[in-house]
């Protein structure tokens, strides 16, 4: 069981099959193994789109060290490959991530050791941000916990109607600070201490409203969701997308005169860079702009 498991008051959630047969599908597509890591993420890419799929349904997906540093590698290998456009993290089983593995947890009596862990599972998520593509959250059902800060490390979050999140950590005598990072980077302050300190769920109505999510869609219709955000992602240039991303998350957390500071300069930047010339160029005379990459 995962660190966050279901929710207090929940049912857990059985057992789900998994298949690593070749030629298998999903929504997405074929899956393949992202590596020779036992398959703990699936990787499917189509027309500039990496698809990342978190494959231990069984074990609710939960953030284990080897989950953790199999997601990181592959981050990694997509941040060099100038033929994906943006990336979805999607996940196997009936939830998407309920956090760390407590039975790996309590396992490891030292500090060294969680130390190592926490600072592995910081480097994820901040790769998720110095990422130059676009990564878009899938999450059908449960993210709790760490995997709840999985979903607000994402730049785009789509839920199917029957998603739930939360930061139950209290409810097992462990506050759920870490997460509380990324969230809180999402949530209004008291809405982030209503999840920490209750330790209940909120469902994907409640989330979009708060923030945490960008669209709450029927199940059925979730890979279609996705694929409005790759689609036009897609459809515009990489370069401009990763400088103007990069920017985002540096400015976000300067005071306002030093965030204005820096800002200005970028776009001072981008707009003498050649595809702001295109770019602009393209608008005026009414035709589709040519972007270089």
């Amino acid at each position: 069981m995962s660190a966050a498991g279901p929710p207090q008051g929940t049912r857990p959630p059985g057992e789900t099959a998994r298949s690593d047969a070749p030629g298998e599908t999903s929504a997405a597509g074929p899956l393949v193994a992202a590596n020779d890591d036992e398959s703990y993420v699936l990787r499917e890419t189509r027309d500039g789109v990496a698809t990342l799929t978190l494959n231990r349904g069984e074990r609710y997906n939960a953030l284990s060290q080897a989950m953790i540093a199999t997601l990181h590698a592959e981050l990694d290998r997509i941040g060099s490959d100038d033929s994906v456009r943006s990336v979805v993290l999607a996940a196997r089983g009936k939830g998407f991530c309920a956090g760390h593995d407590l039975k790996e947890l309590r396992a490891h009596g030292d500090i060294e050791w969680q130390r190592a862990l926490f600072g592995a599972c910081n480097e994820l998520m901040l790769a998720f941000t110095r990422l130059r593509q676009p990564v878009i959250a899938r999450v059908h059902g449960l993210a709790t916990a760490a995997g709840c800060q999985l979903v607000s490390m994402c730049d785009l979050a789509v839920a199917a109607d029957g998603a739930r999140f939360a930061l139950p950590g209290v409810n097992v005598g462990v506050f759920c600070t870490t997460p509380a990072v990324g969230v809180a980077r999402n949530v209004a302050r008291k809405r982030v201490m209503e999840m920490l300190l209750t330790g209940e769920p909120v469902d994907a109505a409640t989330a979009l409203d708060w923030g945490l999510v960008n669209r709450v869609v029927p199940l059925a219709r979730l890979d279609e969701a996705v694929a409005e955000f790759t689609t036009a992602i897609g459809k515009r240039s990489a370069q401009v997308i990763a400088a103007g991303k990069q920017a985002f998350y540096r400015q976000v957390d300067l005071g306002l005169a030093p965030a204005y500071e820096f800002a200005g300069a970028r776009m001072a930047d981008s707009l003498v860079s050649p595809e702001a010339h295109e770019g602009i160029d393209a608008f005026v005379a009414k035709r589709p702009p040519e972007w270089t990459r």
